[in-house]
């Protein structure tokens, strides 16, 4: 895993966006789909807000993804190995990059058709500890007409990334403004943050 890890690293130092083909095993990738389409036909995700606390805010002319939160306590096998993934790449990232890391948040997502989330940064004014965002795409036979693509705004480019299956997206939570375009078909995730405190 630590050659993964390392080009996921590399990537990021390169060009202030990690990216990686196969960061997941294909099996926790299906499994963590088949998570999530679950959730969804059982009505269990819910309208995702902006901002944290007293501040949160829903607005669906800003952010209209439906979100489920990851835990270990939901004693699920893709979700525990997930963790158990991340956990041995926030051990390699903070002894290869003194990076502090203590912790991390993560939530499925879904954006059904339409839906977007528009022009924003990760990390809450009110609240320094998101350091990294990390995104790992969950759609099969994603097309580029299909949209729902994330555009990350650089100081004099904005890079467009597709929501392959299998791809992870890992950038630092201040620094870059993204969005994401409306797609034509469901589009999901797992999104989260690194987190120090």
């Amino acid at each position: 895993m630590e050659i993964i890890f390392d080009a996921l690293i590399e990537s990021f130092l390169e060009t202030k966006v990690g990216m990686s083909e196969h960061f997941l095993p294909a099996a926790v990738t299906a499994d963590l789909k088949a998570n999530l389409l679950n959730l969804y036909t059982e009505n269990k995700l819910r309208s995702a807000g902006t901002g944290n606390g007293a501040v949160a805010v829903q607005d669906k002319s800003m952010r209209g993804d439906l979100i489920f939160w990851l835990d270990r306590n939901n004693n699920n096998a893709a979700e525990n190995e997930f963790f158990d993934i991340l956990d041995r790449f926030i051990n390699h990232l903070n002894s290869t990059c003194y990076t502090g890391i203590t912790g991390y948040e993560f939530h499925y997502t879904l954006y059904e058709p339409g839906t977007f989330y528009k022009k924003h940064v990760d990390r809450f004014r009110n609240n320094p500890a998101r350091q990294f965002s990390m995104i790992f795409y969950l759609n099969e036979n994603w097309q580029q007409e299909d949209g729902g693509q994330l555009c990350i705004y650089h100081d004099e480019e904005v890079q467009q990334i597709f929501p392959e299956n299998g791809k992870s997206v890992f950038f630092k939570s201040d620094q870059l403004e993204h969005e994401v375009c409306p797609a034509k078909k469901p589009r999901m995730s797992i999104t989260g943050w690194l987190k120090r405190n």
